[in-house]
C-alpha cells in the first residue's frame, strides 16, 4: 500500500514507523515545510492518505483528498464545526473518508464499555454525580479532547437527566457534578503524556471508574494504519464502528 502522510509531526512519524513495519511504502510527507509538494499529481500517487494534522487545516486537507480522488483517513480532532460539511461533500465527490477522534482500539473498546453503563445508570438515578477527565500532552490544541466530547455525547444520548456537557481547565467550580443537567469534562495538559481518560460515577454510597490509559502513539498509529488497510476499495463515510464492527 502506498500511503501519503499529511501531517509529519509526532502522529505522523508514528504512523509511518508502524507503515514501513507492515510493508507498506510511505510515497509523500507533508508539513508546513512541504506545503508545495501537497498537489493532485503528488497525492495520485498514493493509494491512501492519512490526515492527522491541525483543527484549522484538517477541513481543507480533506477536501484536497476528495477531489484528488485519494481515500482519506483523518484522525484531526478539534474541527467538529466542519466535519458535517465534509461528510455532505464526501459523497457528492465519490469519496472515501474513514475519521475517528480516536484510532486506538482500545479507546474504542472503552467507547463501547461506556455506551453500556451510561445505559445501566439512566435505570440508577442515585448515580447522578458523573465526571469525565481527560490528560494529554501540552502541544495538544484541542480542549477537551475529541474523545473527550465523543465519550460525553455518548452518555448525554443514554442518560436522559444530563442535558449538556461543559468544558473545564480548571477545577470544576460550584456546585456537584450532574446537578442542573450537566456533565463535566476537565482537560489537563501535562509534559508529554499520550493520553488518559477517566468517566467516573458517584453516588453516597461508592464510585465506579472506568479508565482507559495509552502507553504511547503507536496503539493509535496502528489503529489509523489498519483503517487505511481497510478503506482501500470503499466509498463513502466510516470509523471505527465500522472497522470493528462495534
Amino acid at each position: 500500500m502506498k500511503i501519503a502522510l499529511i501531517g509529519y509531526g509526532k502522529m505522523g512519524k508514528a504512523i509511518e514507523k508502524i507503515a514501513l513495519q507492515k510493508g507498506h511504502i510511505i510515497v509523500l510527507k507533508i508539513s508546513e515545510d512541504t506545503m508545495s509538494e501537497f498537489t493532485n499529481d503528488n497525492l495520485s500517487k498514493a493509494d491512501v492518505a492519512i490526515e492527522f494534522t491541525q483543527p484549522e487545516a484538517a477541513f481543507d486537507n480533506v477536501l484536497k483528498c476528495f477531489e484528488a480522488g485519494i481515500p482519506v483517513v483523518c484522525g484531526t480532532t478539534g474541527w467538529n464545526d466542519k466535519l458535517d460539511e465534509a461528510k455532505k461533500i464526501c459523497p457528492e465527490k465519490n469519496g472515501s473518508f474513514f475519521h475517528a477522534p480516536n484510532f486506538s482500539i482500545g479507546v474504542n473498546l472503552f467507547f463501547a464499555l461506556s455506551e453500556q453503563m451510561a445505559k445501566m445508570a439512566e435505570r440508577i438515578p442515585s448515580y447522578d454525580n458523573i465526571t469525565i477527565s481527560e490528560t494529554h500532552h501540552t502541544e495538544k490544541k484541542d480542549a477537551p479532547s475529541g474523545t473527550a466530547v465523543s465519550l460525553a455525547n455518548d452518555i448525554l444520548k443514554n442518560i436522559s437527566r444530563l442535558k449538556k456537557w461543559e468544558g473545564f481547565t480548571e477545577e470544576i467550580p460550584g456546585t456537584e457534578a450532574g446537578k442542573g443537567g450537566v456533565l463535566p469534562v476537565r482537560s489537563y495538559r501535562i509534559g508529554d503524556a499520550a493520553g488518559l481518560h477517566e468517566i467516573c460515577y458517584k453516588s453516597e454510597d461508592d464510585t465506579i471508574k472506568l479508565i482507559h490509559e495509552a502507553k504511547g502513539r503507536s496503539g493509535f498509529a496502528k489503529g489509523a494504519v489498519t483503517a487505511a488497510e481497510w478503506l482501500i476499495g470503499k466509498k463513502g463515510i466510516y470509523g471505527m464502528k465500522d472497522l470493528l464492527q462495534l
